[in-house]
């Protein structure tokens, strides 16, 4: 078995740079431990942002105009087209309705030339359909549906794969080959008579589950409002963001690498002799910023106040986090509603050497125009080179997915044709090359194939 494929390689730290490189190139990206990830990612915004800077014009023509579609579903440029599967309410495999609100989401490569998408539902209590199987809370439907996708990119099986939580928006996946679900609410017995058990988790999800277990929180990851986390592979520390406007920034250090349920160590970001900063505004960008750790002593409170604790001890806030990746050794993450004018900020941050150092943090682009970036939510980089940014409208406009070329240059790539609700949970399969989205709702998950590379 290779190191790969066998988790408990994982729990030795020594393994873990080992794991990262033996990464084949079916997992490119697809993989939160893909080591070219943020060095593509950073290309395009750093062009975008030159070109703006000097007032050029940060437009492009991409692969072309968007082809209204006869069937008003998705618009996309010439030559491309679209699978639509695994719709609201449509009958799953092992007999379950498939859940609304499809979200985030990842691609794995599967046996036999598979792609492997595990999918989260953003659903809170009582919302239909609900999922029948062993459930966290029995009176929540959000969860996850894996979904197993043939080379011809048609649907073969979908089925739930974790059940009764409560609003998965994002999360992450692992190298160990695991799918990190994050719930996006801290609802309690004791505050919503809706919900019988303590909410705020993130629950791991293996890619290769053939049926649902009993999910058990990962209670020492913390309890807030989760949104996404990315795993650094050569250390197995996760970085979590959280979805508030006085959110911050966390790491867990787990006691072993690869088990996540063996519990370890949450810490919240800290800029160096700049006690509780609030990053929304007045950070210059590229400026390097030496960072430290606080350890948050209770992660799991009654009350959510998490977050309180970590700024009580000069942690510093993020306005709204979300997507969020890792590569190269560094990291990237978005904040949506960063920014003077609140039009999302993009953050690098680069580890210390070990957990002890601290690291240095960046401001990497801030949005000022809406026809630069707007609100940037879920992101993703294609093996060649350009990224796919979900832009979240929050349902006032048309949605696109934007496309930003290694030129800087941001072109529309799919427009929702249904209606003005968010795509989500976008992912790149390699072999054959297809990106992966959803439309959230009716919740709708779609293949897009095309001439990709011809740019």
């Amino acid at each position: 078995m290779s190191a790969v494929s066998d988790p408990s390689n994982l729990h030795n730290p020594s393994h873990a740079r080992s794991v990262s490189l033996a990464l084949s190139r079916r997992q490119f990206l697809n993989i939160a431990g893909a080591t070219t990830a943020s060095t593509l990612m950073a290309a395009p915004l750093e062009n975008l942002f030159i070109r703006a800077a000097k007032g050029q014009s940060t437009q492009g023509d991409g692969y072309g105009p968007l082809i209204p579609d006869p069937r008003r579903v998705l618009d996309l440029p010439q030559g491309f087209q679209y699978q639509a599967f695994s719709r609201t309410g449509e009958t799953m495999s092992d007999g379950n309705w498939v859940p609304a609100a499809h979200d985030g989401m990842a691609a794995f490569a599967g046996p036999d030339n598979t792609t492997i998408l595990v999918r989260n539902h953003e659903l809170s209590p009582h919302q239909f359909p609900e999922v029948v199987g062993p459930k966290y809370d029995p009176r929540c439907t959000g969860g996850t549906t894996t979904l197993i996708i043939g080379p011809d990119r048609q649907l073969q099986r979908h089925y739930a794969s974790l059940a009764g939580t409560y609003r998965n928006c994002a999360g992450g996946p692992t190298p160990w080959g695991s799918w990190i679900s994050c719930e996006e609410n801290t609802s309690t017995p004791d505050q919503d008579p809706a919900v019988r058990r303590r909410h705020g988790y993130n629950f791991e999800v293996p890619s290769r589950l053939l049926t649902p277990v009993p999910p058990e929180p990962l209670v020492a990851m913390g309890r807030f409002n989760h949104e996404a986390i990315a795993v650094d592979p050569n250390t197995g520390i996760v970085y979590q963001t959280e979805d508030r406007t006085d959110g911050l920034f966390y790491r867990f250090i787990p006691y072993q690498p690869g088990r996540l349920q063996a519990g370890g160590i949450l810490e919240a970001l800290k800029i160096k002799n700049q006690p509780q900063a609030i990053t929304r505004r007045g950070i210059p960008m590229g400026q390097a910023m030496a960072v430290e750790w606080v350890p948050i002593d209770d992660p799991d409170p009654p009350a959510d106040t998490v977050r309180e604790e970590g700024f009580a001890k000069g942690a510093a806030q993020f306005s709204r986090g979300e997507g969020i990746t890792f590569g190269n050794n560094e990291l990237y993450f978005c904040c949506t509603s960063g920014g003077q004018a609140s039009l999302g900020q993009v953050w690098r941050y680069v580890p210390g050497e070990d957990a002890e150092a601290g690291g240095v943090l960046t401001l990497f682009v801030e949005s000022e125009d809406y026809d630069v970036l707007e609100m940037p939510d879920n992101i993703t980089v294609a093996p060649f080179g350009d990224l796919f940014v979900c832009e979240d409208g929050w349902g006032f406009t048309d949605q696109y997915i934007r496309g930003i070329s290694t030129e800087g240059r941001v072109y529309p790539f799919a427009r929702n044709g249904i209606n003005n609700y968010e795509f989500a949970g976008i992912c790149f399969a390699i072999e054959p090359l297809t990106l992966f989205v959803n439309i959230q709702t009716p919740g709708i998950t779609f293949a897009i194939w095309g001439p990709f590379s011809t740019i």
